[in-house]
């Protein structure tokens, strides 16, 4: 009777337990579907509207008509107040859609849809590679960006592509904030031979005695510049604050492979060109980095070029002053953006070459480029030139920019004063993938800031009168599900109050007010 009743009593715990077991899954996973706050429908009319826009005449890997679809299985949604904002975002996933191409290699990312005659193999050109990886890491598949990365460096019988060198390059800290976002540890670590041999080359053909690397402006993507020329071998704060990324990248990544003796040879090159850097490109009188000529001295033009040391967080306190340009009319804040070269200086757009002008143009690969290194000064430098009232309204010129007769659009350039894109009923400039936008609206702007730990980063540059909420939600990040929430009234969301964030629907971090917030997960 004893072992009856016992039997009896451990069957029903097992039962009872079993029972329990099955409907706490089923609510957790409930659970986790109300969190995912954003459902992707609401947006699809943004795509249908892009679809009507235009007739499809070149059509890539993922056709119009497979572009919701594609976009639904692979971008972070994002909402707002602001209309343009939002529809801007879903704009620049649809564009850069068009860009991926299936190829024998694997899939590869264009820059223009039409056949340049100075692109490599698969219409690819390599100048903006590091724009092209930091936007395309937010995918959920990253099997467009890992395939391309490896055509570029493995495409041409296992080795580098003919024209990886063409242009001056960041793509080993690229790689490294990729993985900052993915965690794909063994595909980064796979790639360091890659790597050290693509640094090794920029050495070999451009490095000076003095230590500086020296570029051709055209070599930057960035002719014809005020300080610069097609055949003017000078020290350009661009290719010298990409090698200093990229040294400090590789170290990194060496660090990760065990490789303890490269890492330490790697970071130390990174030391060595900041310091060169800081002490050569430096114009203390103009508060400015800049181009030092061939023959030696400063160009004596500030240029957007320097701002790209922040980029990669190479400055030291004291150069912050530079940032006041951002704020100036006769500096760089122009009606439609920030201008290429400096307004005020007396051959501002009078140097353009070929049709193509970098002296003082809006160019949104300049501008993405200003925008990351402003976002950089403000998370990782005591400062108070810059705050997020001016990145806000940076970047509200940079979403106002990019229409062209009253529809969305991205291109080459535009003018500063009209907002007129100057190359805009020009096929090649339709659809230009040059820049970054929706990696700025994530790590600026809703302000995700990727790590190497188990944290979640988040700074909005937002200021918290401008929007009563926002969402960005089903971010890929680290294998979670990453939601950032705002609600200032706790009306919208029904979550409460507050900067909310969510991983895999499990709150993690909350804050009455839009503030930096470090979370655990």
């Amino acid at each position: 009777m004893y072992k009856l009743k016992n039997t009896i009593k451990l069957t029903l715990i097992i039962a009872f337990t079993w029972m329990c077991l099955l409907p706490a899954t089923a609510s957790q996973k409930g659970k986790s579907s109300e969190k995912q706050l954003l459902q992707a429908e609401d947006f699809k009319h943004y795509v249908d509207y892009f679809n009507r826009m235009e007739d499809e005449n070149i059509a890539g890997a993922i056709p119009n008509t497979e572009s919701w679809e594609w976009m639904k299985a692979n971008i972070p949604l994002f909402e707002c107040p602001q209309a343009n904002f939002e529809e801007m975002y879903y704009y620049r996933w649809w564009t850069l859609r068009k860009h991926i191409k299936e190829t024998p290699k694997g899939y590869v990312m264009t820059e223009f849809l039409v056949q340049r005659p100075y692109a490599d193999k698969y219409n690819m050109i390599s100048c903006a590679l590091g724009h092209h990886i930091y936007e395309s890491r937010w995918l959920r598949d990253r099997k467009y960006v890992n395939d391309y990365v490896h055509v570029w460096f493995r495409g041409n019988e296992g080795g580098k592509m003919n024209k990886l060198l063409k242009f001056s390059s960041w793509t080993a800290n690229a790689l490294y904030n990729k993985y900052l976002v993915d965690g794909n540890k063994e595909y980064l670590v796979d790639m360091l031979p890659d790597l050290l041999s693509e640094y090794e080359a920029w050495e070999l053909e451009k490095k000076t005695p003095s230590g500086l690397f020296w570029q051709y402006d055209v070599r930057d993507g960035m002719e014809e510049q005020i300080s610069g020329g097609r055949h003017v071998k000078n020290k350009r704060p661009t290719i010298n604050s990409y090698m200093y990324g990229n040294a400090k990248a590789i170290a990194k990544i060496a660090g990760l492979a065990g490789k303890k003796k490269v890492a330490e040879k790697y970071e130390a090159k990174a030391d060595t060109l900041q310091k060169l850097v800081n002490d050569s490109l430096w114009n203390a009188e103009a508060n400015f980095y800049e181009t030092v000529n061939e023959k030696g001295g400063f160009a004596e033009v500030r240029e957007e070029i320097g701002f790209i040391p922040w980029y990669f967080n190479l400055p030291k306190e004291k150069q912050q002053s530079a940032w006041e340009q951002v704020k100036s009319t006769q500096g760089f804040l122009a009606p439609f953006g920030l201008t290429t070269a400096e307004r005020s200086h007396p051959e501002f757009r009078s140097h353009g070459c070929c049709s193509c002008e970098w002296d003082g143009a809006i160019w949104p690969f300049a501008t993405s480029q200003t925008m990351t290194a402003m976002a950089n000064l403000i998370n990782n430098y005591d400062q108070d030139v810059v705050n997020d009232s001016i990145y806000f309204r940076l970047m509200e010129l940079y979403v106002e920019s990019q229409y062209y007769r009253g529809r969305p659009y991205i291109g080459e350039y535009l003018d500063e004063v009209t907002g007129y894109w100057l190359k805009g009923d020009q096929e090649r400039s339709r659809y230009y993938n040059h820049s970054t936008f929706n990696d700025l609206i994530i790590t600026g702007l809703v302000g995700l800031r990727p790590r190497d730990d188990q944290k979640i980063e988040v700074n909005p540059l937002i200021p918290e009168d401008k929007w009563d909420w926002f969402s960005l939600d089903q971010v890929s990040y680290h294998g979670k599900s990453v939601s950032i929430i705002w609600d200032k009234t706790g009306e919208k969301y029904k979550l409460g109050k507050g900067l909310i964030i969510l991983v895999d629907g499990k709150e993690v971090g909350r804050s009455e007010h839009l503030e930096h917030l470090v979370c655990s997960y």
